[in-house]
């Protein structure tokens, strides 16, 4: 069976970097590459979105995704390392989850903190490289940071963790947006109005239902073990009747994805990749995943995503490709 991200990693890939360099590498779960891709994705996602309005040359497209996906690897690395400090305490009292390096006493808080504000300075220095300059891109980033940081209480004072989930890593198709030099939601001080891209905001907001689908499926490895610690997801709150649940809000993701394909002007292409393959690829894992089975969510849930992102990150790259300029 998989490690789970659970610190249990067997022999393979893991054996090519130094015994020292375990711990970190687990920390950030950086294998398999399920939590970075996740990440990334939506950033993507809001790259080519902002390519195909500006008609943007590739040799603008490719530099940007290289620099995001560099600014999304240390922004994931600090991430994690944040949940898995304030979730040390609880994640010793399950099974999954116990012998994370910090549960097990491979990385120390103090060395987390460490590394974790070394990963966070990386990241703040590739918002600098943004072409709307560190302090607009810093207060489009805002939400996000304000939202990340939440996340591990979430579960303690929330049965909608995976809310907060989708809004942390959706929010970064706003952030694409931005690193194309677009500005989805700005103000306007002469005029004393906001301007909404609205495309961006169904997108951000498919993105976020999405998110909270494969989440609420990882979530049921640990059912019984938050249960019994009493730790509040959607997957304790709905159990029996999580599939109920799901089935409409993949039909309210496809919708989204559908408005704003709609409010984008965008073509054939888009609806039959990005909506229609990840709809059906998403319906797919919800209805063969058995949510009784750890094994089973944790297959569906790091193969699954590849299927969904990949399958949108297609739809959008198809439509930016018939009007790319080399």
């Amino acid at each position: 069976m998989q490690a789970q991200y659970g610190g249990n990693d067997k022999p393979g890939v893991l054996q090519m970097f130094p015994s020292a360099w375990l711990p970190y590498v687990q920390l950030v779960r950086l294998w398999p590459p399920a939590a970075l891709l996740l990440i990334f994705f939506p950033h993507a996602f809001g790259i080519l979105h902002a390519a195909i309005k500006m008609q943007a040359p590739a040799e603008h497209v490719l530099p940007t995704s290289i620099t995001i996906f560099r600014g999304c690897f240390l922004f994931s690395n600090a991430a994690h390392t944040w949940n898995d400090l304030i979730d040390a305490p609880l994640d010793a009292q399950v099974e999954r989850t116990r012998k994370r390096p910090i549960p097990r006493g491979a990385i120390t808080p103090k060395a987390a903190i460490i590394f974790g504000s070394t990963q966070v300075l990386g990241a703040v220095i590739f918002l600098a490289c943004m072409p709307l300059g560190v302090s607009t891109s810093g207060l489009y980033a805002l939400p996000n940071i304000i939202s990340t940081t939440y996340y591990p209480f979430a579960k303690r004072h929330t049965r909608f963790p995976q809310l907060v989930l989708g809004f942390c890593l959706a929010w970064g198709v706003v952030m694409g947006e931005v690193a194309m030099g677009l500005q989805p939601i700005a103000y306007s001080p002469g005029k004393a109005s906001v301007a909404v891209d609205t495309s961006v905001i169904f997108l951000v907001t498919g993105t976020a239902l999405w998110v909270l689908i494969y989440d609420t499926i990882y979530a049921h490895q640990d059912l019984q073990a938050d249960l019994k610690i009493g730790i509040k997801s959607l997957a304790v709150l709905l159990q029996g009747h999580t599939k109920a649940v799901l089935w409409p809000v993949l039909m309210l993701m496809t919708g989204l994805l559908v408005e704003a394909g709609r409010a984008s002007g965008l073509g054939t292409s888009y609806y039959l990749f990005a909506v229609c393959g990840a709809s059906v690829s998403l319906g797919l894992m919800v209805w063969y995943v058995n949510l009784q089975d750890s094994r089973s969510c944790w297959w569906w849930f790091s193969n699954g995503f590849w299927w969904t992102g990949g399958t949108i990150m297609i739809g959008l790259l198809v439509e930016y490709s018939k009007q790319v300029r080399f």
